[in-house]
């Protein structure tokens, strides 16, 4: 007898049942064939449409393909697939989401409106930018349906999940029918397979994925708090700076931070002992043996002795784990490819099959995904120069192949291009690595495993001097690929030896020093945040690329060649975190902890979430007196922030509204007089000084300006309506004439403001906006000019057909004159001038 359980909505009574019985046989409610027999005696014979919906234009794809197209019927259930875009909303500004009343509070940036209460916020949407189109079809693809499926991703963090519902939620689809399609990968097999056996789902808030990833979302939007109270302390230090905090951001800020100090504060502390060293070059140790600070401190009482070989043992390493998004573009960024670089070309090739999903989380694949590239191995081997009698190792590794997962480890593709010429032709020079490296540590797990004799001895007349030598016997998996070629092995861990322990061995006096800490570089961090298990492969990648950004108006960290230290705002960031709850590295443990409890429902989001406005306040007092100490160190003295005016401004758009904006610009004060003018909706006039000390007359009104997307109320500087001068060059009347015509003009004698040089492009006049729009030249097209020299139009045509041209009177970045061969190159993944001496 089958006792009845709460119905799953949106299913047939029939189906129910099914349910109800695989429930009291305790088998999993996807994989009982009754529940899918009567889904297809009923659903099938009613003429229902499932709405399949994947998570990217590329997933819908590969849903297509393995369904039978974009719509249809598959084993006679009719079906649609549909396609999100990503994440198609994102939470609106603070201010936006709560009552007006506290609009104002939650949108200026003062401690004393922090924290924020959680039951304040709304947690209203808005639609993210470029997708009104993808939202127009998914909501006409819905209203078709009569059951949606969830094909999103299946990640560990529920990202998939949430990214569904979030449209769900907002477009109202919420009365719908719903299942889930539950696969490893998107396989043809799997696909289909989830398909067929997908589980229903009742709503929303009783899926655990969705509901720890909006736990995460909101706590991650609730961080920004922190980057409120850093920036504060910053300007009260007189820095005036935006100090962005995040688990990851501040995580890397004190990891690197910690390690630049330890690496710069190194002193060098040499000392000299007694060693052995034998005709193969193996060194004999004695742990025991003194050290001294001078050579001549050190006893020369021991003598030439033979050597006694104690033991021989066979000893093998298997293959390097797969490569991940984080540990691959470490390795790139040595070969002067950026992170960022990194991302957008391996996108690209992700969409086009020739690499797998980039932002997987996967440290290994599935069976399936290794049967999938088992016959595309040989193929994949000639095009990066592999030679295929090497991958005799063609069963899967249970240290590489593992039935759980998802997209699997980073990967090469289906598609296998013909030649690594034909990579770097289509996605360059960044391409070209990517593939390479990718290829050949995936190739690495069919290889043998790496295989040596470890041989053990020690001095014959002093026993306690003892020596290790590994000496290869077959290379396996080191000569397709090695990650970590170059590092030296620890010195207990004994020297790579050719020729094993030799027969005698002399005295000598070793010179050593305390081992200075390594300088922080890309590969040393994504290895410290791995250890931690602070975020994942992809999301390290996404945040250094953030972080490092050199075009970004406040980075935290800098990058020259292979090392990374602190920019000027990650300096600041570094000393305003220790102590604090958002420094803290093991804060995505404890983020992590509470989705696990959400997940499972012994928690609640609002509960784990109450917490943080506890850590604000304490993070705020912690940070005081972090700054105080900062401004002793650095000499810096304590500023009251930039005073700000308020009233009702009489002139706003939509109407008098209340309004605060800051009452210094551009070095100078608004008086009483002034600030009421301004708020009377006049235009004043006032002397000062550009950021260039230059004295200029300032003419402007109240405005709304917008920084980075941002929109703020303040002083607006009054634009010409037609181009008189930019960058140190006045307009002739005949060029003027030309901009307001819509033409192009072609300068080479504009000035830096920054760095006093000369520099051409080309420019144009944009009416709309009312100001001057340069044009450096797009990746195809040398420059006009290279350090302060203007090239001809016959120099510039034969650098653009690949010739070497002689340049004289350069000058450096130093002032220093020079004259060199260039040409017009790619290097670092994208095309520049590159200059060659002699």
């Amino acid at each position: 007898m089958i006792t009845r359980s709460a119905p799953v909505p949106g299913f047939s009574t029939q189906r129910q049942i099914a349910i109800q019985l695989s429930r009291k046989l305790h088998l999993p409610t996807h994989s009982s064939s009754i529940e899918l027999a009567y889904e297809s005696n009923g659903d099938r014979e009613s003429g229902m449409v499932a709405i399949v919906v994947a998570e990217k234009p590329s997933a819908a794809r590969n849903m297509a393909g393995a369904l039978g197209g974009a719509k249809g019927s598959y084993k006679g259930m009719a079906y649609e697939v549909a396609s999100l875009r990503g994440h198609l909303y994102e939470f609106a500004q603070p201010h936006a989401m709560v009552d007006p009343s506290l609009a104002d509070a939650y949108q200026k940036w003062d401690l004393g409106n922090l924290p924020w209460d959680p039951d304040d916020l709304t947690w209203k949407r808005e639609p993210q930018k470029n997708v009104a189109d993808v939202i127009k079809a998914l909501r006409s693809a819905l209203g078709r349906g009569d059951e949606i499926v969830i094909a999103t991703d299946l990640d560990p963090s529920g990202e998939g999940d949430l990214l569904f519902w979030e449209a769900i939620d907002e477009l109202g689809f919420h009365g719908k029918r719903f299942s889930r399609m539950e696969f490893t990968d998107e396989s043809k097999a799997s696909i289909q397979k989830a398909f067929e056996q997908r589980r229903p789902v009742k709503s929303m808030r009783d899926e655990g994925a969705y509901r720890k990833a909006m736990y995460r979302s909101k706590w991650d939007y609730l961080s920004m708090q922190f980057t409120r109270i850093a920036t504060a302390m910053g300007r009260q230090s007189g820095q005036d700076l935006v100090l962005r905090q995040g688990r990851l951001k501040s995580a890397m800020v004190s990891l690197v931070g910690d390690q630049q100090k330890a690496h710069d504060a190194y002193v060098k502390k040499p000392f000299f002992q007694n060693r052995f060293r034998d005709e193969n070059d193996v060194m004999y140790t004695n742990p025991d043996e003194s050290r001294f600070d001078l050579k001549g401190q050190v006893p020369r009482q021991y003598s030439p002795s033979a050597v006694v070989l104690d033991s021989k043992a066979d000893k093998k390493t298997t293959p390097p784990k797969l490569l991940d998004l984080a540990s691959l573009s470490s390795m790139l960024v040595g070969t002067g490819v950026k992170a960022n670089l990194t991302l957008s070309t391996y996108q690209k090739m992700y969409e086009d099959q020739v690499v797998s999903y980039p932002r997987t989380e996967d440290k290994t694949i599935t069976p399936e995904q290794f049967k999938d590239l088992a016959p595309l191995v040989d193929k994949i081997a000639a095009v990066v120069g592999v030679d295929v009698g090497l991958l005799t190792h063609r069963r899967p590794r249970p240290t590489h192949v593992k039935r759980q997962g998802a997209h699997g480890a980073n990967r090469p593709g289906p598609k296998v291009p013909s030649s690594l010429d034909e990579v770097e032709h289509k996605y360059g020079k960044a391409g070209r690595l990517i593939y390479e490296m990718l290829a050949k540590s995936y190739l690495a797990m069919l290889a043998e495993d790496y295989l040596y004799e470890q041989q053990k001895g020690h001095v014959e007349k002093y026993p306690d001097f003892v020596g290790i030598a590994n000496v290869p016997t077959s290379p396996g998996w080191r000569a397709v690929f090695d990650p970590d070629a170059g590092d030296g092995p620890a010195e207990d861990d004994g020297a790579e030896s050719g020729r094993g322990l030799g027969r005698n061995a002399e005295p000598f006096i070793f010179e050593g020093a305390n081992k200075r800490p390594e300088h922080p570089s890309m590969k040393w961090l994504m290895k410290q945040l791995e250890k931690r298990d602070v975020g994942t492969g992809a999301t390290r990648t996404s945040t250094y690329s953030e972080v490092t950004n050199g075009r970004a108006k406040y980075p935290l960290l800098a990058e020259k060649g292979r090392k990374v230290r602190l920019a000027e705002a990650g300096e600041m960031s570094w000393r305003l975190l220790p102590g604090t709850h958002i420094g803290d590295l093991g804060l995505t443990e404890k983020v992590y902890a509470d989705m696990r409890d959400i997940a499972a429902g012994t928690a609640t989001a609002e509960e784990r979430l109450a917490v943080v406005a506890d850590w604000v306040q304490e993070d705020i007092a912690t940070m005081a007196r972090n700054a105080a100490s900062m401004r002793a160190e650095l000499g810096l003295k304590e500023q009251v922030v930039s005073a700000r005016a308020e009233g009702m401004w009489q002139a706003a758009p939509g109407g008098s509204k209340k309004v605060a904006f800051k009452k210094v610009w551009s070095g100078h004060t608004f008086s009483d007089d002034e600030v009421a003018k301004l708020l009377a909706g006049q235009t004043i006039s006032f002397q000062t000084r550009s950021t260039e000390g230059k004295p200029f007359t300032a003419t402007g009104a109240l405005g709304v300006g917008d920084y980075r997307g941002r929109k703020f109320v303040g002083f607006q500087l009054e634009v010409p309506d037609r181009p008189t001068k930019w960058s140190g060059r006045t307009f002739t009347p005949a060029e003027v004439t030309a901009l307001l015509a819509g033409q192009s003009l072609e300068i080479d004698d504009f000035v830096s403001a920054r760095t006093g040089k000369t520099f051409g492009c080309k420019i144009i006049w944009d009416a709309k906006a009312k100001k001057i729009v340069p044009d450096f030249g797009s990746g195809d097209e040398p420059p006009r000019s290279w350090c302060q020299v203007a090239f001809t139009d016959a120099q510039r045509k034969d650098l653009a057909a690949g010739k070497t041209i002689q340049g004289t009177g350069f000058v450096s970045s130093k002032g220093k004159t020079f004259d060199a061969k260039v040409a017009w190159k790619e290097e670092g993944g994208k095309k520049k001038i590159v200059p060659s001496f002699g």
